[in-house]
């Protein structure tokens, strides 16, 4: 917990310091700490994305980020702006920024946060982003922008990954300094994704934050639309906040295209990172073919998107059953999933149905645009891979609008201490949540409190991995242990290396003498099968 808070005193005031540069440069995106603070965030992102194209964003980028982010924020005196929080404020900033604190310390669980989140911060932190990475392994072709800002943050400030944490710290200052209470309610649910580098926390924060500046009238055209395009390269499924924007600034407000040039230069530069990485604009979607040498072998991406339907149904069918489904079954059996998925589809077909006759009943054109923007993003959703965890955001939006005037301050913070305690019960006694919703799998994973989280927050290690050579590329592999978390660069995961030997390719080195040139997925000579063949039996004796 202390450790957190000494990351939150330094990484907060530089940003708010680089907020101030981005707002002198493109303007102001709204008034006050929240809003230098997140201009700072996403213009600190957008030019560690760039940077990262060249060098690795080690401690040599984050010292001098750091420095130059604090030396604005006491040059420009912005300590002072502090002070326009009540002691009443304070004291629920305080405490909000406790509760956060305390979740964020806790060991990590989302699976994710070991096969795919803290591998692609290494990468970063090591190389920085690297030309077909989604050769090593698909995964890896994403490098979300937020872990560019979070691995921009790693080395020194924040080194047990807890930006999750601050940002929520930064959302609970929003909802107080904007007096919009509802936002204390979100929090609580929020925690549990406090541990880790998630994607999925920052696109839940930033949209509702969104929502809320332009119901309550900011009409800053420009910043509005970058931000949501900002959002966008966080979570590309979150494309239903650029189109909101986009057509509440179009139809309501007449807006030109000039205002729309910061946004679409954002989403070109996410273009050029995806093709960089991936081979394709957009991530994991293999469309608009450039005929790139170091875009993924075609079966590799079949293997992919078999397993995205099949994840659609939570691994309960397997890909050929899900082929032959009927129209009907695709539908019953979405719904009819065991255990606790089938519960959150059906809520969010409910959500969306409640949403879409509360749009009609108020008949308010802003209304009526949130609903045509998530009705898109949720056909898309469930037209490629409905796995809850693409409609969550949705879930969220929905409530906001919904419940946007219900909340006042008194019953928000009732809410958020009820909550609270609930999710840090479930936090601290994970038994609870095992022994009750057996089939929520991540809860299998939390551990429990531990004394030392009073210290710094919960981490493991693992470090166990066995060295090979395919070709002209030497890479690790964890020993009986499914991720690469904290296996040495380069590192293949054991399902990712069975897909590329079943495909008769393997990833090779652009330049045998040079990582940084890149990797190519390259057909296998009957050597390569060779040694490949030798890998996997070891691989298959190990975990005997």
């Amino acid at each position: 917990m202390i450790m957190i808070l000494f990351s939150s005193i330094f990484i907060i005031p530089a940003l708010m310091g680089w907020g101030k540069i981005m707002e002198n440069i493109w303007g102001i995106l709204f008034q006050g700490i929240s809003g230098k603070i997140l201009a700072g965030i996403m213009g600190i992102s957008i030019i560690w994305t760039v940077i990262s194209f060249f060098i690795p964003l080690n401690i040599k980028v984050e010292v001098p980020s750091i420095l130059l982010g604090l030396f604005s924020f006491f040059i420009n005196k912005l300590y002072q702006d502090f002070r326009q929080f009540s002691k009443k404020d304070f004291i629920i900033l305080s405490v909000s920024s406790l509760t956060v604190i305390f979740a964020g310390s806790f060991y990590p669980y989302i699976l994710d946060h070991f096969g795919y989140y803290i591998p692609t911060l290494k990468w970063l932190t090591e190389y920085g982003l690297i030309k077909g990475i989604s050769n090593i392994d698909l995964t890896l072709g994403q490098m979300s922008v937020w872990h560019i800002f979070q691995a921009g943050f790693s080395n020194f400030s924040d080194p047990f990954l807890r930006i999750n944490s601050i940002l929520l710290i930064i959302y609970s200052m929003y909802s107080i300094e904007k007096k919009n209470w509802i936002h204390l309610c979100f929090l609580p649910i929020l925690l549990l994704f406090s541990q880790s580098p998630s994607p999925d926390l920052p696109v839940i924060i930033f949209s509702v934050i969104i929502l809320n500046e332009i119901i309550a009238g900011n009409r800053n055209i420009t910043l509005l639309f970058a931000f949501s395009v900002f959002v966008f390269t966080i979570k590309p499924t979150m494309i239903w906040l650029p189109i909101l924007v986009f057509l509440n600034f179009v139809f309501i407000f007449k807006s030109n295209f000039k205002q729309f040039l910061l946004g679409s230069s954002i989403l070109f530069l996410f273009f050029v990172k995806n093709i960089w990485t991936f081979g394709y604009p957009v991530f994991p979607i293999a469309i608009g073919d450039l005929g790139l040498s170091w875009k993924p072998n075609s079966e590799v991406l079949k293997i992919s998107s078999q397993f995205a339907i099949m994840k659609t149904y939570d691994m309960q069918y397997t890909y050929e059953e899900i082929q032959n489904f009927s129209t009907w079954d695709y539908i019953k059996n979405w719904f009819s999933l065991e255990g606790i998925k089938s519960k959150i589809n059906i809520i969010f077909i409910l959500s969306l149905i409640i949403f879409i006759v509360f749009a009609w009943i108020k008949k308010k054109k802003l209304i009526t645009l949130i609903c045509i923007s998530l009705l898109i993003k949720s056909i898309i959703v469930l037209a490629f891979s409905a796995q809850y965890r693409f409609f969550t955001d949705v879930l969220f939006a929905i409530s906001f609008i919904l419940f946007y005037d219900y909340f006042d301050q008194k019953k928000s913070i009732i809410v958020f201490s009820t909550l609270s305690l609930f999710f840090i019960s479930i936090l601290s006694f994970p038994g609870i949540i095992q022994k009750y919703i057996p089939s929520f799998r991540v809860g299998s994973f939390m551990a429990g409190f531990e004394k030392e989280q009073i210290y710094k927050p919960s981490t493991y290690e693992y470090q166990r991995f066995d060295r090979f050579k395919v070709g002209n590329l030497k890479f690790n592999v964890s020993q009986h242990y499914p991720y690469s978390f904290d296996t040495p660069l380069p590192a293949i995961t054991p399902a990712y290396l069975f897909d590329d030997v079943n495909a008769g390719i393997f990833p090779q080195l652009s330049d045998k003498n040079d990582i940084k040139k890149g990797f190519i997925p390259k057909k296998m000579t009957s050597e390569e099968k060779e040694e490949a063949q030798k890998v996997i039996n070891t691989i298959k004796n190990n975990d005997k």
